[in-house]
């Protein structure tokens, strides 16, 4: 297997574990819009089981843009090194906003009572805040930036950085739409608007997998060729 394939196969699967956090919309359906969830009864198992698949997503998102880089640096470095960074402040934002969530558990498992509602309504509130940037701005920045990459290279077919584009535009009108309070964050329009970036992500990594990099100049020089070290004038039984 080529170099290059490796690379379209990791970054593929990557691509997809990004998506194990959608259970998550409902996982922390009570944490978030119960604001006394705090003084409830019951098991945090949900709560805890949606910060993994959140840490698990923020690790994952980090690594598709390092197995994407050493293809895309071939098409221009500085957006392939941002790519990198826009991942990483990405990852940054989930795992505050899962300290925010854990935060409310640990009060509710300490007995902090009434005194700390304030505390969890405020915590709460802030998760929803950075998920919007982190977990619904960023990943428009991420689709300008990968997208403009992968149509300059054609790596993939057109029509998947046309999406891209596509996507982050009108996830950026919901964002916007959210901010103002025109709607809320898991709402009708929001939902529809954030449909084709996911769209986009989930047919990227499945096309990764599946077929890999289209032939492209960037990657005629990728093929794996392991070198012969043996000393000229040597063969393999002895000398020549």
């Amino acid at each position: 297997m080529s170099s290059h394939r490796k690379t379209s196969l990791a970054a593929g699967v990557l691509y997809l574990l990004t998506f194990v956090s959608i259970p998550t919309l409902f996982l922390y359906d009570q944490v978030r819009h119960n604001p006394k969830y705090i003084l409830g009864p019951g098991p945090d198992t949900a709560v805890l089981f949606g910060g993994i698949l959140e840490v698990i997503v923020a690790l994952a998102g980090v690594g598709t843009a390092i197995a994407l880089y050493p293809v895309l640096k071939r098409q221009s470095e500085g957006r392939a090194l941002g790519f990198v960074g826009s991942r990483t402040l990405e990852a940054a934002g989930i795992l505050a906003g899962v300290a925010c969530l854990l935060t409310i558990v640990s009060l509710r498992q300490a007995g902090a009572g009434a005194g700390a509602l304030v505390t969890g309504q405020t915590l709460a509130i802030l998760y929803d805040r950075i998920a919007l940037l982190s977990q619904s701005l960023m990943p428009a920045l991420n689709a300008v930036l990968l997208g403009s990459l992968l149509y300059q290279s054609r790596l993939v077919p057109r029509a998947l950085p046309l999406l891209a584009f596509c996507g982050a535009a009108l996830l950026i009108v919901g964002d916007i739409g959210t901010l103002f309070s025109f709607w809320r964050p898991v709402s009708a329009p929001a939902g529809l608007l954030a449909i084709p970036i996911a769209v986009w992500e989930f047919s990227l990594g499945v096309y990764l997998i599946v077929k890999g990099f289209k032939p492209s100049p960037i990657t005629s020089d990728m093929e794996t060729v392991k070198p012969d070290r043996r000393i000229p004038g040597v063969a393999a039984g002895g000398v020549a």
